[in-house]
Parts: structure tokens; C-alpha cells; sequence
């Protein structure tokens, strides 16, 4: 039995040291969420957020992220909207500047379909939640980069974050929904790839000057 524990936990490390890490490139790359306003549902993003993934398509379930978000760099499009949301009364981004999400645990298919566990803070306050993942293959771009994507979805009550603030209507409802639909459509480039070995350049000849007579 031992011996069995032994092997299984070598192999998680052997897996482990196998994945590839995948930087994110914010250029192409989104966070964003809805979350209902009224009747309808108001859409915004983060514009400011770094991270990176590992992965190795032998080995899904040992894939692990890491991200960091920029509180302030919220954008609904409306300024005066976007100034209440880093106020005390929502992020209060003085205080609490950053939101981070950690992974602790993956379960993966071979076609890197699954979930992503991990814990995830906002507005100082840390959580675990679970994202629906998918992740696609490596493909090269035009500079020989080796990138690959990744889609994670998944469904927050802003409440759990100490996000409380609303307005009750004269309808007897509330302005603002607890639930929060986030998407984050992520592209990350390969991190720990060498760069193409320069072919050595043969040394000049010399040019001798003519023998003077």
C-alpha cells in the first residue's frame, strides 16, 4: 500500500514538472460580467489583469492559474458608475486594490474540458469558488510564439464578497441582482520557450594588403 502511495504521488510530480506555463497576454484577453440592473443586465470588464497557467495536455488534472485584477481598472462605460462601483460602497479599491484568484485543485478531461477550483478575493474577502473551464491546443502564431486558450465561466452572488450595497425600488424590488455571470476569455503565450538557436556566423576573412616592392 505504500508503495502504491509512493508511485501515485511520484507521478503527480512527474506530471507536475511536465506542464507548460502560459503567461497571459492581456492584449488578447478579456474579464468581464454581467450582473442584473432593473429588468435588464449591465455589462462591464476589467481592463488591467496579469496571470499565468500551466498546463500539459498529457496531464490535465495537474493543471494550476494564478491571476491578478486591477480593482480600479473596472469600465461599465458610464464614469459615474464606474466611480460608485470603486467607492466604499462596492470594491472600495483604496482599501482593497487588488482581486486574486489562486487555483488549489483541477479536474480536466483529456479534451481540457472540467472544472477549476480555487480561491478567488474580492473586496478583501477570499472565497472558493469553481470555474467551467476549456482549454484549446497550442498553436504557433506568425512570430513563433506557441500559445493556447482558455475559456472559464462561472456564476458569483456578489454578496459572499461583502458586495451588499443596493436600493429598493417602489415595485418592493431591489435595483441591483446578487448574481454575477462571469466570462473570462484568455490567451496565454508560452513562458519558459528557448528561442531558436542562431546559426554561428562564419568568421571574416582578412585582407591582406599587397607586399610593397
Amino acid at each position: 500500500m505504500k508503495r502504491l502511495l509512493l508511485l501515485s504521488g511520484l507521478l503527480l510530480v512527474a506530471a507536475s514538472a511536465g506542464a507548460t506555463t502560459y503567461e497571459l497576454d492581456p492584449d488578447h484577453s478579456s474579464v468581464e460580467f454581467k450582473i442584473r440592473h432593473l429588468v435588464g443586465k449591465v455589462r462591464g470588464r476589467f481592463e488591467k489583469f496579469s496571470g499565468t497557467f500551466d498546463y500539459d495536455a498529457k496531464a490535465p488534472s495537474a493543471a494550476s492559474a494564478s491571476a491578478a485584477i486591477d480593482a480600479a481598472s473596472i469600465n461599465t462605460n458610464v464614469e459615474a458608475r464606474d466611480k460608485h462601483l470603486r467607492s466604499v460602497e462596492f470594491f472600495d479599491v483604496e482599501k482593497c486594490p487588488e482581486l486574486s484568484f489562486k487555483s488549489t485543485k483541477a479536474e480536466l478531461s483529456g479534451g481540457g474540458k472540467g472544472k477549476l477550483s480555487g480561491d478567488l478575493t474580492i473586496h478583501c474577502v477570499t472565497k472558493p469558488v469553481v470555474l467551467d473551464i476549456e482549454v484549446s491546443s497550442e498553436g504557433k502564431d506568425p512570430w513563433g510564439n506557441i500559445r493556447i486558450a482558455v475559456t472559464a465561466t462561472a456564476k458569483l452572488d456578489r454578496k459572499d464578497f461583502g458586495l451588499t450595497w443596493n436600493k429598493a425600488l417602489e415595485v418592493g424590488s431591489l435595483l441591483v441582482g446578487d448574481d454575477v455571470e462571469v466570462t473570462l476569455e484568455l490567451e496565454g503565450m508560452q513562458k519558459n520557450a528557448e528561442a531558436p538557436a542562431k546559426k554561428a556566423e562564419a568568421p571574416a576573412k582578412k585582407t591582406e594588403a599587397p607586399a610593397k616592392k
